[in-house]
């Protein structure tokens, strides 16, 4: 069973800094897209100011896109991506074999949908827990369909999920919203290793029991790869800052109808 998507409530502010997120972090992977873009804004102040002006911001339009290039060149490092993925995964246990309420699966875009499912499937194969709860707004219905047709099939009471959540903090919430009342107190948490810190304290603070499954995030595209760590990074100290990581209240059903 899913949640209606139709129910979902909308919150102007968060879908507009998942666009962002998601904008920068195609545009940012793309290396010709990311330097032309670059050129771009480096070059705008001289096609708008004055004849007069233009040498002085030719200067600092010349040190504007010099600055961009160099952070461009740093964020494709492989360095900064062995930094980044210390600083979020130090703390991870290895994946175990224990059984818990349910799998919860956390979605990530279309490239890293048919590993989840798959391991999702495997997991539940294997008796780690009889639910299959897959949490996220684009990822959802794809994930579920895809479960829907593993062979042999999964059971379909076992597969539920909610289309709705666009944030980790949303993910945690309209997951307790659905699953606490059934009684669900123990989870297997699937996402990436980047993810997977912030996802678990997250998680935890709406008093679930979680163990941590980590998943690869499959890409080659380094570019893509370090953008994730530093925006995770950013959200794993973020939330920390804002107190999110403290106890919250389930919240109802009402959460995510918006009644």
């Amino acid at each position: 069973m899913m949640f209606d998507p139709g129910l979902c409530q909308e919150i102007s502010s968060t879908k507009a800094w998942t666009l962002v997120s998601r904008s920068l972090l195609f545009v940012l992977s793309r290396p010709l897209i990311a330097i032309a873009l670059l050129s771009a804004i480096a070059l705008l102040p001289i096609a708008v100011i004055q004849p007069k002006q233009r040498p002085k911001w030719g200067k600092r339009s010349l040190a504007l896109g010099i600055a961009a290039l160099l952070f461009y060149i740093l964020i494709t490092t492989s360095a900064l991506s062995s930094i980044g993925s210390y600083f979020l995964t130090r703390y991870l246990p290895a994946n175990s074999t224990e059984s818990a309420d349910a799998i919860v699966v956390l979605g990530r875009g279309d490239e890293q949908n048919q590993l989840r499912a798959q391991r999702a499937t495997e997991l539940w194969r294997s008796q780690r827990a009889p639910l299959i709860f897959i949490s996220g707004r684009r990822d959802t219905p794809i994930i579920i369909d895809l479960l829907r047709q593993a062979k042999p099939p999964i059971d379909s009471d076992a597969i539920a999920g909610e289309p709705c959540s666009l944030t980790t903090e949303q993910n945690a919430q309209y997951t307790a919203a659905i699953l606490w009342p059934q009684g669900i107190r123990k989870i297997v948490l699937m996402t990436d290793q980047p993810h997977m810190r912030r996802s678990q304290i997250t998680f935890e603070s709406f008093g679930f029991t979680v163990i941590p499954h980590v998943i690869p995030f499959e890409t080659s595209n380094r570019a893509e790869k370090n953008f994730l760590a530093i925006r995770e990074s950013l959200g794993l100290v973020s939330y920390g800052w804002q107190g999110r990581y403290n106890p919250q209240e389930i919240p109802p059903t009402s959460i995510i109808e918006g009644d």
